[in-house]
């Protein structure tokens, strides 16, 4: 799907659901990692994750961008769009929007562990970023570390 198809859905989502125009401009944020979208205060333009449409399916898609309209038509309607007021959870149950973005992977340079080990006593120290081996020592006996394994997972 493209921006133009997005800005269509969106529009399209407005007029069904909120009987109102959406008049701004809606694209995929390819920087969002851990939020289905986000709907901007100063610029009324709303951003979705990409990944809410390769990872999962499109009524998911349409339950985010229910949830940023209502972001949207709230604001702009100087009602409560915050997601604890009232006006937000009424408007959002009404319409039958996600309250929640489902999960979406971790990318896989997260999921690397690297493991030291102490020379001296056979400490063995699992860590997620590479570290000086000549700066840092075995925090128990003082002796040097050396990297034994990279794990992917």
């Amino acid at each position: 799907m493209t921006d133009t198809e997005l800005q269509k859905l969106v529009e399209k989502i407005s007029l069904t659901d909120f009987h109102r125009q959406f008049k701004h401009h809606v694209f995929f944020n390819q920087r969002l990692r851990t939020t289905g979208g986000r709907y901007q205060l100063q610029t009324h333009d709303i951003d979705i994750n990409p990944r809410m449409l390769s990872e999962h399916d499109m009524p998911t898609l349409v339950g985010i961008v229910k949830h940023e309209l209502c972001h949207y038509h709230l604001h702009l309607t100087h009602q409560g769009y915050q997601h604890r007021d009232a006006d937000f959870k009424h408007l959002l149950a009404q319409v039958h929007g996600s309250r929640f973005a489902p999960a979406v992977q971790i990318s896989s340079r997260s999921k690397m562990q690297l493991v030291y080990q102490c020379q001296s006593c056979g400490l063995l120290y699992h860590r997620k970023r590479h570290i000086n081996l000549k700066k840092y020592r075995c925090g128990k006996c003082g002796g040097p570390l050396r990297l034994i394994q990279t794990l992917r997972r």
